[in-house]
């Protein structure tokens, strides 16, 4: 499938919000949110929005550091040390926004199929597209080892709206068993839908092919389910 590709300047907060989005050729399609790691919308969150595109989804991934960070920043994976005061400046309220900003936009984009929109993210980004499915009416929403939903954000599981996949890595110690367990304990509570899947002998950030984490069995698996989930709530 042809696609294509561009970068787009939205307002969030009185700031330039610039975005990636690559789209299938032609056609009315549904929509995915992409959200970035701490490392900024780089080539490898590029590289998942083209491959939803192929998958034929519209996908618009935000640069969620706007408020601190240049255009265009990233980050290279040994450096954490560069991100740190832009990670904590998206709070939960941030996140908020910025997620209503693009939604709006998909919603104004004539391609875009208005009622099959969702939302994936990865690492910080797991964490924003919970924010994203408890603040906008989404179809689904899929979170990869999304760090800080445990501790600060298991009172929105009730206000989550579709369902949800998340996927963990059973090596992660970032995220550890207690956190996982809590985040499905609150989604079950809420009554909500969701897949809770823990891939054994993943580690964190198992499917960024560009990090010495990456598990190429267990990658290949998430894509797999990943695929079949958004083509359930997205397509059918």
């Amino acid at each position: 499938m042809t696609i294509t590709t561009e970068t787009i300047t939205l307002s969030s907060d009185g700031s330039a919000m610039n975005a990636f989005v690559a789209r299938p050729e032609s056609g009315r399609a549904p929509a995915l949110m992409v959200f970035q790691e701490a490392f900024g919308v780089n080539e490898h969150i590029k590289d998942i929005c083209k491959r939803f595109a192929e998958q034929g989804y519209i996908a618009v991934a935000p640069e969620l550091f706007h408020r601190t960070a240049p255009a265009g920043f990233t980050a290279g994976y040994n450096d954490f040390s560069l991100v740190g005061s832009h990670l904590s400046a998206v709070t939960t309220d941030a996140a908020s926004n910025d997620v209503s900003v693009v939604h709006e936009w998909l919603h104004g984009d004539r391609q875009v199929d208005k009622l099959r929109i969702g939302a994936i993210g990865f690492c910080m980004g797991g964490r924003v597209a919970y924010i994203a499915n408890a603040t906008l009416p989404l179809q689904a929403a899929i979170s990869f080892y999304g760090g800080g939903i445990a501790q600060n954000l298991l009172g929105m599981a009730s206000k989550e709206h579709g369902p949800m996949l998340f996927f963990w890595g059973g090596q992660d110690k970032h995220i550890l068993p207690e956190h996982r367990n809590s985040v499905a304990d609150a989604m079950t509570k809420a009554g909500k839908s969701f897949i809770n899947v823990e891939i054994s002998d993943a580690d964190h950030a198992f499917f960024n092919d560009q990090r010495p984490s990456y598990n190429a069995n267990a990658s290949r698996q998430a894509w797999a389910l990943t695929v079949s989930f958004l083509a359930t709530y997205l397509k059918s």
